[in-house]
């Protein structure tokens, strides 16, 4: 399948009750998929006004206690920031896909990895977080959509795929595993007032300042119990690694390459993929750099994980970028050959 379909028949099986989006490449396919097979399953498919229509739609079903979600591509995302910060601030649980094109602006339809600062820095307003995370293959398009579900119920809380363009339209192999949706109880939802318990309320407006920094404050705390629970990442070859390359998503994949490439010429190299952008793996990339020699992380962009992964090292060692923009892609052997040139400089 393609990674868009894949995502999207992911979400029937996750039990995704309504979907609100908006046309956009590269993920138009996710609404296509879905307007075909969610109303043979008596569940809701929307193709709204606009994005800024779509993610406020998503507020009201997921408000209303429906597994809910939305798809896009960067500039749609652009437009949400202000529906994602109330989502947070009124901590609604919900599914928002990014499937990342090249831009600033209106871009290219080729893939990108200029959102991360957008995702894991809070694009919209305020303080707040959401969980982040990142597939690298069509199946994680798949299971991440489960795994998505799942964290944005169990911390009330905005989850986002960062995918991008090549991830979405290209087609591998995926396998659906065996899922069954976990019983959560929201309590909190306006479904209508029993006779047992008061109304529900759902808002992210508290005019007083003391009530709103009590709020702001209970957010900080399921942000830090994110934190320490919810860190992913994988690594390969990283055991005997003298030099460490860093990089997620498609960038990653490409990166798998190239310390293999690395490899064959007697550099130890090893990868550090991070699952979760939010929360990021910071605690592990600092141990490693205790054994590296130098860290390079490869991006889409003009350097913006990188920043993060400077944090993590904390001047231990020396981090250097490679990166290309534009919908541009590194070879493999263009990373290699690089981390080879910065080897050789250092000798020099």
């Amino acid at each position: 399948m393609k990674g868009n379909e894949a995502l999207a028949e992911a979400a029937i099986q996750a039990g995704c009750d309504a979907y609100f989006g908006y046309p956009i490449t590269p993920q138009s396919e996710v609404l296509e998929y879905l307007s075909h097979e969610m109303p043979k399953r008596g569940r809701l498919v929307m193709q709204a006004e606009s994005e800024i229509a779509s993610i406020n739609m998503v507020y009201g079903a997921a408000g209303a206690g429906f597994r809910a979600m939305t798809s896009s591509s960067s500039p749609g995302i652009s437009l949400m920031q202000e529906g994602i910060s109330y989502l947070a601030g009124a901590e609604l649980p919900c599914l928002i896909v990014n499937v990342n094109r090249a831009g600033p602006g209106l871009g290219t339809i080729q893939p990108g990895q200029g959102d991360y600062f957008q995702s894991v820095k809070g694009g919209g307003h305020g303080d707040y977080k959401m969980i982040v995370l990142a597939p690298s293959s069509v199946q994680e398009m798949a299971d991440h959509v489960f795994l998505g579900f799942d964290l944005a119920d169990k911390y009330r809380n905005p989850v986002l795929m960062l995918s991008d363009g090549a991830i979405g339209q290209m087609m591998e192999k995926v396998e659906f595993k065996p899922y069954t949706k976990p019983h959560t109880d929201k309590f909190w939802a306006t479904t209508g007032k029993p006779k047992n318990r008061d109304r529900n309320y759902i808002t992210s407006l508290f005019i007083q300042p003391e009530r709103m920094e009590v709020h702001n404050l209970k957010l900080e705390e399921k942000f830090k119990q994110i934190r320490e629970n919810e860190v992913r990442y994988e690594e390969s070859k990283t055991e005997d690694a003298e030099y460490l390359l860093v990089a997620y998503g498609l960038s990653a994949r490409i990166s798998l390459k190239a310390i293999d490439l690395l490899r064959e010429k007697g550099i130890k190299a090893g990868l550090l993929r991070p699952i979760t952008l939010y929360p990021y793996p910071s605690a592990r990339i600092h141990a490693l750099a205790g054994q590296m020699k130098k860290i390079l992380c490869v991006e889409l962009n003009a350097g913006q994980m990188v920043e993060d992964v400077r944090l993590a090292v904390n001047g231990q060692i020396p981090v250097d970028f490679f990166g290309r923009m534009g919908g541009l892609m590194p070879t493999p052997e263009s990373i290699a050959q690089y981390l080879e040139t910065l080897i050789q400089d250092q000798h020099d």
